[in-house]
């Protein structure tokens, strides 16, 4: 299979707007594919309700887009924050009173939404950002909204893209999503093929999902020990810890009282947590 590559110009980070305004400007966006992606248009589709208030972050060019208005959705929201995609879309879509073109960050951007649609959103962002992103997409959906799109199922060499397993992914979303779809895609584009998952899940309203910022791991073997003292609290459903140990993301059926959390961990005194 040809290598996926995203970009060609200061593939360094932090991946910031500068970073992917460089790369519009550059030309260098080798994750554009010039029209919607088979999968997804196979799934918006299927999409009965014209009027589903539906969401695309890291949207560039947005062909997604494009496709629900050419097949008559009234209430769209695309987010970027390179300024470069934002102004052509600002443009092309100047004169359409259904969609709604923002620049800005995704995980300051507040609003409900029905749908969310994934697509080469997750494998841009670090993946120290995956809990992050999780919690994010469960506070904008609402109750009976839906997140679906692509993620790889697979790994890369040279990064962006970032990829994963569809196990690592199952547990990443557990609890805070009910899974109504992850499968091998079967109409991924050629280069893509066999390395592409299309998932469909659904918000599960009835536990609170919470991020907060953990300081005090240093290693990887903590973590096991972290994940276990949080667990054993009473209400508790999952707990994900960023790969850089920096956040914790927790799962339960009512918000925790920090304290608590606090003081599970309270056995080791440089163990911190806060949202």
């Amino acid at each position: 299979m040809k290598e996926i590559q995203c970009c060609a110009v200061s593939c360094e980070k932090p991946l910031d707007a500068a970073y992917w305004e460089a790369q519009y400007k550059a030309k260098t966006t080798g994750w554009d594919l010039g029209k919607v992606s088979p999968p997804i248009q196979t799934y918006v589709d299927t999409i009965s309700n014209k009027n589903s208030s539906i969401l695309i972050p890291g949207c560039g060019n947005s062909y997604e887009a494009e496709y629900l208005l050419e097949h008559g959705f009234t209430n769209i929201t695309v987010i970027d924050i390179a300024p470069t995609p934002v102004a052509v879309l600002k443009e092309k879509f100047k004169n359409n009173p259904n969609i709604k073109i923002i620049l800005g960050d995704f995980f300051e951007h507040q609003g409900k939404y029905d749908l969310i649609i994934e697509q080469t959103f997750f494998c841009a962002l670090p993946p120290t950002m995956r809990q992050k992103y999780v919690w994010k997409m469960h506070q904008l959906l609402a109750d009976e909204g839906k997140l679906a799109g692509l993620l790889f199922n697979r790994t890369f060499e040279v990064s962006p893209p970032f990829g994963g397993s569809k196990e690592e992914y199952e547990m990443l979303f557990a609890i805070a999503f009910d899974f109504l779809k992850m499968d091998l895609c079967p109409n991924s584009i050629a280069p893509r093929a066999n390395s592409e998952l299309f998932f469909e899940l659904k918000k599960n309203n009835q536990v609170d999902v919470n991020l907060y910022e953990f300081s005090g791991i240093t290693s990887s073997d903590c973590i096991e020990s972290v994940t276990k003292k949080f667990a054993a609290i009473d209400g508790i459903l999952n707990v994900s810890i960023s790969s850089n140990f920096a956040e914790v993301l927790i799962v339960s059926k009512n918000e925790i009282a920090i304290e608590a959390l606090q003081n599970a961990i309270s056995h080791d005194k440089k163990f911190k947590i806060k949202k």
